[in-house]
């Protein structure tokens, strides 16, 4: 039971530090993709996808590592008896689609209900993460975000905080003479990052 609840705490915390790098990646560079927005989207949801399709398969080597080698736990049902059955068994739990041929008994119980409920949360976290997404370049998309540019000037150019904050927007060496795009406060260097109140460098292209 020990190693089961041992076992559950370590696969949580990868699985989530798995997802939060993927996406802090996509974040950070997203906008730096030669691509039109909307396909910058499909990036996101590719990555989350990448994410998700990793954490799986963690929970399906544990499930190899501790049931079938180790004896903690067992399956009931069809047999389980590759890796491949683990890898299944794991996508079912994980997306909570529900068991079927194959259902946990004894510990792996226990592995089983966490990994549902880390599945649950992690799917909700990548979803409000495409949403930003889509909410940051959806917009931006054709003609319409040219004559909105137009209109808009220095709202469009500077994003919502919270959306800025996720999806960096690129500042051009026009917008930079322009001072567009740039904090209150960011001035810039000889080499052409500004830097911010915060300490933070952003390399003007």
């Amino acid at each position: 039971m020990l190693l089961a609840m041992a076992a559950s705490v370590v696969l949580v915390i990868t699985t989530i530090l798995v997802l939060y790098e993927i996406l802090r990646l996509t974040s950070e560079h997203l906008a730096e993709l030669p691509i039109p927005p909307r396909a910058r989207i499909l990036v996101v949801v590719l990555a989350a996808f990448v994410g998700h399709t990793m954490a799986v398969w963690i929970y399906a080597g544990a499930y190899w590592l501790l049931v079938l080698r180790l004896g903690n736990g067992a399956f009931a049902g069809v047999p389980v008896t590759t890796f491949e059955d683990c890898l299944y068994f794991s996508v079912v739990t994980y997306t909570t689609l529900g068991f079927g041929d194959h259902f946990p008994v004894g510990h792996a119980r226990l592995i089983s209900g966490v990994e549902a409920l880390n599945g649950l949360l992690l799917i909700g976290w990548s979803a409000s993460f495409t949403y930003l997404a889509m909410e940051r370049y959806w917009p931006l998309h054709g003609k319409a975000h040219a004559h909105r540019a137009v209109g808009a000037g220095l709202e469009e150019a500077c994003p919502e905080p919270k959306r800025a904050r996720f999806f960096p927007q690129a500042v051009t060496q026009v917008e930079a003479d322009q001072g567009v795009g740039i904090a209150p406060g960011s001035i810039p260097d000889a080499e052409g990052k500004v830097s911010s109140r915060h300490g933070r460098t952003k390399a003007i292209r």
